[in-house]
């Protein structure tokens, strides 16, 4: 057993030993403390789009969009004054050529050799977002099938929660699912929806209004008595809408009429 050397390192000697395992991290690293940056390892400088020495100084709550501005500092703040550990969060920052990136989020307290000090890790999951993203957008077509019930007219079911973001969905989705099928109505059922707000009906007029661009006559049906009432509250205009009771309603209404 070889025995222990008792030279003490000294501070500057700390530092290189941590530089140089922070160094050849394939992740990007930052250390800062007061809210500055001390030390980014080149994988970080790589990542934002800079060298190192644009970066050193730099306040590391700027890196960040604003949105999350106030949640790192807060963190930094537990960090520096508790000596508290910063949980995995996924948040956003903003790169040096302008570009924004999702990323998880990792930082607990260091020392950079005699400076207290925060390391933070910081992994890259703008490609798993957009995965995400994309394989969403996947389901939500699947999810919004057009079917043929007769001869240029088709229903399309919407279930489930209906909110701002599935509205804009439905309304990029539907003209595309529309095209070519040579409809004269469609029946658009929200029979399956359970609330109603100014926002849904603001995207229900805007899938009418788009439809009738096309040529297609859009009927709406399956309207709650409660969301009925609660819609005319919101938007006294919404009786412009065509609604009709159900789909069978509607087919017995279209079909004849045809």
């Amino acid at each position: 057993m070889q025995p222990s050397s008792s030279k003490s390192l000294t501070t500057m000697e700390k530092e290189t030993i941590y530089q140089q395992i922070v160094e050849y991290s394939l992740e990007p690293i930052i250390v800062h403390s007061n809210y500055k940056v001390l030390y980014i390892n080149q994988s970080g400088a790589e990542f934002f789009k800079t060298d190192k020495k644009s970066i050193i100084g730099a306040s590391v709550v700027e890196i960040f969009t604003e949105e999350y501005r106030g949640l790192i500092t807060e963190r930094i703040r537990a960090g520096t004054e508790e000596r508290k550990i910063g949980e995995l969060i996924e948040t956003v920052v903003r790169r040096f050529d302008g570009t924004v990136a999702d990323v998880n989020l990792y930082s607990h307290p260091a020392l950079f050799g005699e400076t207290e000090a925060i390391h933070s890790i910081i992994r890259d999951i703008t490609g798993q977002k957009k995965l995400e993203q994309d394989l969403m957008e996947l389901k939500n077509e699947i999810a919004t099938p057009i079917v043929p019930v007769h001869e240029g007219i088709a229903v399309l079911p919407v279930v489930g929660s209906l909110d701002g973001d599935r509205c804009k969905r439905l309304l990029d989705i539907i003209p595309t699912k529309v095209q070519g099928q040579e409809l004269q109505f469609l029946i658009i059922d929200i029979s399956g929806i359970y609330t109603i707000d100014g926002v849904i009906i603001d995207y229900l007029y805007k899938i009418n209004a788009v439809l009738k661009m096309l040529g297609i006559s859009p009927v709406f049906t399956g309207l709650r008595p409660e969301l009925a009432k609660k819609a005319v509250e919101v938007c006294p205009n919404i009786a412009s809408l065509t609604t009709m009771a159900t789909v069978k309603h509607a087919l017995k209404i279209l079909i004849p009429a045809r």
